[in-house]
């Protein structure tokens, strides 16, 4: 059994499919989706969606597309959800510079105040990072006495030179569909992460693994990109899994069942 660390079934391509995704984890070898927010309603959408269902868990937070409306509601209301058991981390926060909107500076402050807000309530941070590890580097410098309680680098670009820039920030690495993908070249990178540090994700619907490239991705197929980086790190299938799936209750200790 496997955990999908990062997904989005209730966005609207998938929504007429969750219920369904959600009744077939134990076939599908799934044994916890994270449901991870992108705003406001996404994130409430996310906290209702955990609160029905046992095996599925929310992360809560502004996206940095969004970062322009992130406010005192968004705050307020990422604060008192971190209260729930079923919410195990902020997320997904931080930087987005390909298409330049909203504004650097604008993100920067959303980033930073959600990475307060993390702390605040005790909880690791996921991040989105896209063409901005040299803002991000000292954005989590500056702020590091934020950074308590683990960091998740969601659906990992950078290089393997920077995975020891991010080692001092108690750094995980999550890896989705794009490393299978023929010319992603992200081998090396597999490699230079720590094994105690790597975990799996699909960010579905997007980033659809091989061979189901170019269909939409659903949380069953985190199995496929497991399969990928277990062969690549020489690792039988079945212990990668393990690995894995430790790493993510680690990270996250708010999923570990309490007995």
């Amino acid at each position: 059994m496997i955990i999908d660390s990062h997904a989005h079934i209730t966005e609207e391509s998938l929504r007429g499919e969750t219920e369904r995704i959600i009744g077939d984890m134990k076939k599908d070898g799934l044994l916890a989706i994270v449901e991870v927010g992108c705003d406001y309603e996404t994130s409430r959408d996310a906290v209702r969606l955990a609160e029905k269902n046992e095996n599925v868990f929310a992360l809560v937070g502004t996206h940095p597309e969004f970062a322009a409306v992130y406010g005192d509601r968004e705050a307020d209301f990422y604060l008192d959800a971190s209260r729930h058991h079923k919410v195990i981390g902020i997320g997904e926060i931080g930087l987005d510079y390909y298409y330049e909107t909203p504004e650097r500076e604008v993100q920067k402050r959303a980033f930073v105040a959600q990475l307060e807000l993390a702390h605040e309530a005790k909880l690791p941070v996921s991040l989105h990072i896209r063409d901005a590890y040299g803002d991000l580097i000292e954005i989590l410098r500056q702020n590091k006495h934020y950074i308590q309680h683990g960091m998740l680098m969601h659906c990992y670009c950078g290089s393997k030179e920077f995975v020891k820039e991010l080692a001092p920030f108690d750094s995980y690495f999550a890896f989705g569909g794009v490393v299978t993908f023929k010319n992603a070249k992200k081998d090396d990178i597999l490699r230079a992460v720590p094994q105690d540090r790597i975990i799996v994700e699909t960010d579905c619907p997007y980033m659809t693994p091989v061979p189901f490239r170019g269909k939409r991705n659903e949380p069953k197929y985190v199995v496929n990109t497991a399969r990928y980086i277990a062969e690549v790190l020489g690792k039988d299938y079945e212990e990668f899994e393990r690995i894995t799936v430790e790493n993510t209750f680690r990270l996250f200790p708010k999923m570990r069942k309490k007995d």
